[in-house]
């Protein structure tokens, strides 16, 4: 096990699906001089992150956690808070770049739960926009559907899993997050 240093910055990077970047992450990150990176490709709605897991077991007292945007850590205010708190209670502060958020202050907490319940907002507004054009189109006979998810692959993923290749292997062959990969093995763990 790696030994943690006391009050390392840590950077958190995150974009929604397989075929985005983390590149412009990873260099505000890099610019600021992070410590330690935890990156992954997976959707914000999800709250079981591989990353963000193994980033909220990893910090101890001291350390600053820095994401570039609020909406790549959370995307709920309820997850953003519970976030927060884990952090406050292992004396962790989480500050956002494009924001200039620091919870090390009372401005800080305050503004950090306001922005909470915006985006949360915002979100629910895009989705419900998102629902109106998807119900509009399918009463045109005009929408198709998405492509098919990782789910798709569960065949896949279980029978590689089977022939013990890892599971970020795994995730490069089939091209799917990694925390796919994890999520379909506990399904299959868990129903069989």
């Amino acid at each position: 096990m790696e030994e943690h240093k006391k009050g390392q910055v840590i950077g958190y990077a995150r974009v929604s699906s397989t075929d985005q970047k983390l590149d412009v992450q990873l260099d505000q990150l890099a610019a600021i001089g992070v410590d330690k990176v935890y990156a992954e490709k997976a959707s914000g709605a999800d709250v079981e992150r591989v990353e963000l897991s193994a980033m909220l077991d990893y910090v101890r007292e001291g350390d600053t956690v820095v994401a570039c945007k609020l909406d790549r850590i959370a995307r709920s205010t309820a997850h953003l808070l519970s976030i927060v708190e884990k952090l406050n209670a292992r004396g962790v502060t989480l500050k956002v770049l494009n924001i200039d958020l620091d919870t090390s202050s009372p401005t800080g907490k305050l503004m950090l739960t306001m922005l909470g319940a915006i985006a949360t907002f915002e979100r629910e507004m895009m989705l419900e926009r998102q629902a109106d054009g998807i119900a509009k189109a399918k009463e045109a006979g005009k929408y198709i559907g998405r492509k098919a998810t990782a789910k798709a692959k569960s065949p896949e993923v279980i029978e590689l899993l089977g022939q013990g290749m890892t599971k970020e292997a795994i995730a490069t062959k089939l091209k799917i997050g990694v925390a796919s990969v994890y999520r379909i093995a506990k399904e299959h763990k868990s129903c069989c």
